[in-house]
């Protein structure tokens, strides 16, 4: 197996590239990150081994330049919502399917690929749909390349987008109206999975795979909710709309120009967002909690003064999986 030096990362500036990039950074790989403005990724330049480049990713030409002599590549190109020529199709399947191209031609032998899970062909959500065309579009070139395709469930962790977007949803309404309360998740902290990431990166075992990724415990949207109230210390009351009600919900706030949700954003949540099986074997360690770490950035809680905040909650019960 040829070993790993030279690493590309698309999508490597966001939430989880950020935490990811700085990991391959401490373990001494040299890293490529692409972006379409150096000046967003600031937080990385300075970090020993890493070079930000500025990239057309949507150029096939400019991003067969940038792969060429690369021993890996980590796709983590990924949107929630659609806006203008940013589409599920184009990122999801499109820049996913020329990256794997373009990895074959130029004899990039190892690819690592962010899907989410729950991405089905036949899911009602396009963006369920979206991500299970661009896995198929890699697995599909797994007899030419080293593939390894992780799904996971929400991510959580410092600069995240689902439970910082709840905490301002908290922060700001009295009475907060929760759309699909019983939409199930299980939240993984961000540097769990860019541990996981790094793990994978040669470890021949995953080769050719689909691998799941959640965290230790389940939990309701509501729960969710209720769980980030009490870490801002705010009472709310928390209405459960019906499916109805939930629709309407989601159609205004789509027509928001910060969108909070859409209508696709609902037919996800049809589907519950948690592992079919034992969390994956290739974390090599414990994974952490949403209560061992929401607090410090949610509440700006030290671990001790989350502690004994969870302590006092010894009677509050969340469903387990």
């Amino acid at each position: 197996m040829q070993r790993v030096r030279q690493i590309c990362v698309v999508g490597g500036s966001g939430f989880v590239g950020s935490a990811l990039v700085h990991r391959l950074s401490t373990a001494g790989y040299d890293v490529k990150v692409l972006t379409r403005r150096r000046e967003s990724s600031k937080h990385l330049i300075l970090l020993p081994n890493v070079q930000v480049t500025e990239c057309d990713v949507f150029n096939e030409a400019s991003l067969s330049g940038q792969l060429h002599g690369q021993d890996a590549v980590i796709n983590l190109a990924g949107i929630l919502h659609e806006s203008g020529n940013a589409t599920f199709e184009s990122i999801h399947v499109d820049l996913a399917t020329r990256i794997a191209d373009i990895c074959c031609k130029q004899g990039v032998p190892r690819l690592l690929h962010m899907s989410a899970l729950k991405a089905s062909a036949d899911a009602k959500s396009a963006y369920l749909r979206s991500k299970a065309a661009g896995e198929q579009a890699v697995l599909r070139r797994a007899d030419e390349l080293q593939v390894t395709v992780f799904r996971p469930s929400v991510i959580f962790g410092r600069g995240d987008h689902f439970l910082s977007m709840l905490a301002n949803v908290v922060n700001m309404m009295p009475v907060v109206a929760v759309a699909k309360p019983n939409a199930k998740f299980q939240p993984i902290w961000v540097e769990d999975v860019a541990y996981v990431f790094l793990t994978a990166l040669e470890n021949v075992s995953t080769y050719g795979r689909s691998i799941d990724l959640g965290g230790p415990q389940v939990y309701t949207l509501k729960q969710l909710i209720e769980l980030t109230a009490l870490l801002l210390g705010k009472k709310r009351r928390i209405v459960s709309l019906n499916d109805k009600l939930s629709y309407y919900q989601a159609y205004a706030l789509e027509l928001m120009p910060f969108k909070l949700m859409t209508r696709d954003n609902l037919l996800s949540m049809e589907v519950d967002s948690v592992c079919d099986g034992p969390i994956s074997e290739f974390f090599g360690h414990s994974l952490a909690s949403l209560e061992a770490i929401a607090p410090e950035y949610i509440a700006g809680e030290t671990p001790r003064s989350a502690y004994e905040r969870f302590r006092s909650l010894a009677g509050r019960t969340f469903s387990r999986r």
